[in-house]
């Protein structure tokens, strides 16, 4: 990115001549290149997927956790580095459990996503610390505003959206996205549309297997944080992969479009 020998991408305390932070960039790199994350907010609550890529073949099934419960009202899906992602969750964790602690009532997610915001700007402002290399999507439930979703960059920007998604499929599950009607999107119906956009998004002969993790805040689970049934995710899952328009299509599509630059309609955003 920055070319050889220019040195701005030596810390985060350095613009380049037009203005970018490459150490940021690098971080946000980091992200794309990390299994698929989506989030959609629901009519009834928030659903959060994470695509897991097993790249040994020996690892045990579900060691691998992208999705982390916050509070009974929140949980966290991370994409990027998993450990840059831990440590965030446990800041949320800390900074969920003071707010309790002073005021004996649960934080909005509102104001948790501003106070992470906050967090990971900081780590993007001196030389001696790096910026965060992962996107941690925020599904909650509050009590004056229902179903929330929000989105922490690792530049430290954070927004409120109606679904979002990223990392390597993230340009064929964001199109898929735009075409959701949210207003009578149940969380039910996106398990079953997360499991498709995952399948379809995926090269079958050059991706690795992976292993669908899904989380919930709806009315199913009284709004609180609870991992999606096995069984609805397993069913899901094995619906799409033997619809016989996947057998068609293939991974021919798919792998033009993991890897690929954002484009430009690729956020849901929230109407503030």
């Amino acid at each position: 990115m920055a070319g050889v020998g220019s040195g701005y991408d030596l810390t985060t305390t350095t613009f380049s001549p037009e203005g970018r932070v490459y150490q940021v960039e690098y971080a946000t790199k980091a992200v794309e290149q990390s299994g698929t994350v989506i989030g959609i907010r629901c009519v009834d609550g928030v659903v959060l997927a994470v695509e897991n890529l097993r790249g040994v073949k020996l690892l045990r099934p579900d060691s691998l956790r992208r999705i982390f419960a916050v509070d009974r009202h929140i949980g966290i899906a991370v994409a990027g580095i998993g450990p840059d992602g831990r440590h965030m969750v446990g800041r949320a964790r800390s900074e969920a459990q003071n707010y309790r602690s002073v005021y004996a009532e649960e934080i909005p997610p509102s104001l948790l996503a501003e106070r992470l915001a906050s967090y990971a700007h900081v780590y993007s402002l001196y030389w001696h610390v790096r910026p965060f290399g992962c996107t941690i999507l925020i599904g909650g439930w509050d009590a004056s505003q229902g179903p929330c979703l929000y989105v922490v960059e690792p530049d430290g920007s954070g927004y409120k959206y109606r679904a979002y998604a990223n990392g390597k499929g993230r340009t064929a599950v964001r199109t898929a996205l735009n075409k959701l009607n949210f207003e009578q999107l149940t969380c039910t119906s996106a398990v079953q549309e997360i499991a498709r956009m995952i399948h379809q998004s995926r090269d079958i002969a050059k991706d690795k297997p992976y292993e669908l993790e899904m989380a919930w805040i709806s009315e199913a689970s009284d709004h609180k944080f609870a991992r999606v049934p096995g069984a609805l995710v397993v069913s899901s899952r094995q619906a799409v992969e033997e619809e016989p328009q996947q057998m068609e299509t293939g991974g021919s599509t798919a792998s033009a479009d993991r890897g690929e630059t954002p484009s430009t309609s690729t956020h849901i955003m929230e109407e503030s």
